[in-house]
């Protein structure tokens, strides 16, 4: 099939930043894009060629986008499962397939998959409503610390608490859910495998993230980790199992922990872009999203080796600031070497909203470190 200056049409469900960076590639690819959002204020409002508003959990909305194109693939998990396993059966090709979506979009399915597929994962309890955690403590069936997770609509940060006594289950939303116990660990992990249909696969180096102690978020993503060849080997051998048992089209993100003893354990998956992989941008020589974009259309996959060592410092929004967003001292760190921002077009900042990040390239992993950090304590999203 011819993609590039024709009329094929690529679908992609989800207008946020992830998908303004896929755009970037369609667009040097001269691939015709429809997206399908529910804000009219979406950051892929600008790049797609077609852009509709619809909400994603709606059956109608998906289905009648689908049917308009001639690929689907997503920037975001949480979309109507039933439309794409109806378009599906109809002839459309979606990437990640609707099976895909449905075990990763429920945290318990999820954690059942990997235990039904032998893959190394904590241990954990699954509970209708948080309600019922409490008996669980009560009855000996559960002991702390542990962690709380909403088995669905959990990102960055959000769905997720650590509970080391019973006031901290406090204010939790009485949802379906997942306990897990908490496993000491040496490092959280990411590997990025790509796969094509014809089974072309390949994995991207392990990077290393490092969290802001209070929003739970990745402040800084490092590439390559700095850990031993065999943890790595180990990490990348666990993300090409998991890849494999979904058999996953597209690219998959797989978090993992280090534990101390140094097995490999995972955390969970994304089944699309993802934030472990924001460097490849400059450090790769195939980017993330152009590595999507070649595996959700069956062409041969990209050199997923790094040009460079990265760091990737994420932008959010600082603390006590909402409204419209200013990007303060950016310059400043436009005039250092190996920095690159990116801004995702949201004009509206919060307290920890994604609105960017920034990459920083070097040969020596020390330095980039250091200048990561002189990006994160030299910018502010803040506003007026």
């Amino acid at each position: 099939m011819n993609y590039f200056s024709s009329n094929f049409k690529l679908g992609i469900l989800g207008g946020g930043q992830l998908g303004k960076m896929l755009l970037t590639e369609t667009r040097k690819f001269d691939i015709h894009t429809c997206i399908l959002d529910p804000s009219e204020e979406a950051p892929c409002k600008v790049g797609s060629n077609e852009f509709q508003i619809g909400d994603l959990m709606d059956y109608d909305a998906v289905y009648n986008f689908g049917k308009q194109v001639d690929v689907l693939t997503i920037e975001i998990e949480n979309v109507n499962v039933n439309a794409l396993e109806d378009l599906e059966k109809e002839g459309v090709q979606v990437y990640p397939s609707s099976t895909t979506l449905r075990t990763i979009q429920n945290k318990a399915t999820q954690k059942l998959f990997y235990v039904d597929h032998n893959l190394p994962t904590a241990p954990f309890s699954r509970f209708a409503y948080t309600v019922e955690i409490e008996d669980a403590i009560s009855n000996g069936g559960l002991d702390y610390p542990f962690v709380w997770k909403s088995a669905q609509f959990g990102y960055d940060g959000t769905g997720v608490k650590i509970v080391r006594e019973l006031k901290d289950l406090e204010h939790l939303p009485n949802v379906e859910c997942i306990t897990e116990k908490l496993i000491p660990f040496k490092n959280e992990l990411a590997v990025i495998v790509a796969r094509n249909p014809s089974g072309e696969i390949k994995t991207y180096p392990v990077v290393e993230m490092e969290f802001h102690p209070e929003a739970n978020q990745v402040e800084y993503v490092i590439c390559p980790a700095r850990i031993s060849e065999a943890v790595a080997k180990k990490a990348t051998e666990v993300a090409l199992k998991v890849a494999q048992a979904f058999n996953h089209v597209g690219l998959l993100a797989v978090e993992m922990f280090q534990t101390e003893e140094d097995d490999i354990i995972i955390n969970e998956v994304a089944p699309r872009p993802h934030n472990s992989g924001h460097q490849t941008i400059e450090a790769s020589y195939t980017s993330q999203f152009e590595q999507h974009v070649r595996a959700v259309l069956d062409l041969p996959l990209g050199n997923t080796a790094n040009k460079l060592n990265g760091i990737m410092v994420n932008l959010v929004g600082a603390e006590g600031h909402a409204g419209d967003v200013v990007y303060k001292n950016i310059e400043n760190i436009m005039a250092m070497d190996g920095v690159t921002p990116h801004i995702y077009g949201k004009k509206q900042t919060r307290p920890f909203r994604k609105m960017g990040h920034v990459t920083i390239v070097n040969e020596d992993i020390a330095e980039a470190r250091k200048i990561a950090e002189n990006v994160k304590n030299s910018i502010q999203v803040i506003t007026e």
